[in-house]
């Protein structure tokens, strides 16, 4: 099953940050649609230094490993967990917020 996935990783050490902003990108879209932007934001500042921490630790310990991204960290972390921190969320609340508005109309 897994064989016929395409295959990214054309992109080297850019592929998870591509992949982050690709998925970034949908959902700021569906954030913006459903005009959730604030709430999103609340929602991102609330859940982010819990999604730091259990990353954080969890790359500590070794539990898993990102091999093809840029090598930029921050704060002990690679800058793509940062943004995956933003962005699933942000695509979560999108997301519901539209299924939400499509509901009612």
């Amino acid at each position: 099953m897994i064989d016929s996935l395409p295959d990214i990783g054309m992109f080297g050490p850019y592929t998870y940050l591509i992949t982050e902003l690709f998925w970034g990108a949908i959902a700021l879209a569906l954030v913006v649609y459903a005009g959730v932007v604030r709430s999103a934001i609340r929602t991102i500042l609330v859940l982010y230094p819990f999604a730091y921490v259990w990353d954080w630790y969890t790359l500590q310990m070794g539990v898993f490993v990102i091999p093809l991204r840029t090598g930029v960290e921050l704060l002990g972390i690679p800058i793509e967990e940062h943004i995956f921190m933003l962005v699933v969320p942000a695509l979560v609340v999108g997301l519901h917020e539209t299924l939400r508005s499509l509901d009612r109309s």
